[in-house]
């Protein structure tokens, strides 16, 4: 990424005239969760664009657990975000002598390769675990209607081992604690379409801060969960 500035926490909630997707952004964050007792670390979201071309990364590091690395790069189109391409790496720190788990997917106009080889029909607009983050960023910037207590996001997801729809809620503006203060998030939260056991995730987009995500959630069960908060304000490459 080039040299990087924090991103401007006064920007207008307001959606502007012509949607501008954000320069090469870098945000981190630090972890609290729960897996067979509390659980700290730090992740990273890093949204990386140059022309048509997009690359979306997310790294979660559970100290003494695991680090993964999930994904996704494809196309930036007037409907947003089409990936071709997504990939996950999971490495165990409690097997030390065993291998990183790697899932690879691959997306065509019709059909979405899953991690285990198989080929099913895509869905439109589909999105992965990696994208579908600023794809909310997309379409809560440009649709007005969705930014309110009780509207429903339908979203095509492609998991490594199924594709399917599933349904989020955008909830009453909260405010989330960063390091420029309290700031108003549109959180979005899954309503319907969740498998049990399946990784959950629910985010909380900032209208001050180009609706990017300031917390994010990923879930497995009341018990299995990570709570991510950012950690400073977001590095922008300079445009």
């Amino acid at each position: 990424m080039a040299a990087a500035a924090p991103a401007d926490s006064a920007v207008s909630s307001e959606t502007p005239a012509t949607f501008s997707w954000p320069a090469s952004t870098r945000i981190r964050y630090r972890l609290l969760g729960q897996y067979r007792g509390d659980v700290h670390g730090s992740a990273e979201v890093e949204w990386l664009r140059e022309g048509e071309r997009y690359q979306v990364h997310l790294d979660v590091s559970a100290a003494l657990l695991f680090n993964r690395r999930m994904s996704s790069e494809g196309r930036v189109t007037e409907a947003g975000l089409v990936p071709q391409r997504y990939e996950e790496v999971t490495t165990n720190r409690l097997q030390v002598f065993s291998e990183p788990r790697r899932s690879l997917m691959s997306f065509d106009a019709t059909q979405v390769q899953l991690a285990d080889g198989r080929q099913v029909p895509t869905l439109a607009e589909v999105q992965d675990s990696a994208s579908q983050f600023i794809q909310f960023v997309y379409w809560l910037s440009t649709r007005p209607e969705l930014r309110r207590a009780g509207a429903r996001i339908d979203v095509a997801l492609a998991l490594p081992r199924r594709v399917g729809r599933w349904v989020y809620e955008v909830g009453p503006l909260e405010l989330v604690d960063t390091p420029a203060g309290p700031v108003e998030c549109w959180p979005l939260r899954p309503a319907a379409g969740a498998v049990p056991g399946e990784l959950q995730a629910e985010v909380w987009l900032a209208p001050r801060l180009q609706m990017l995500p300031v917390r994010l959630r990923i879930r497995q069960s009341a018990e299995v969960y990570f709570d991510l908060f950012i950690d400073r304000l977001p590095e922008q490459a300079l445009r």
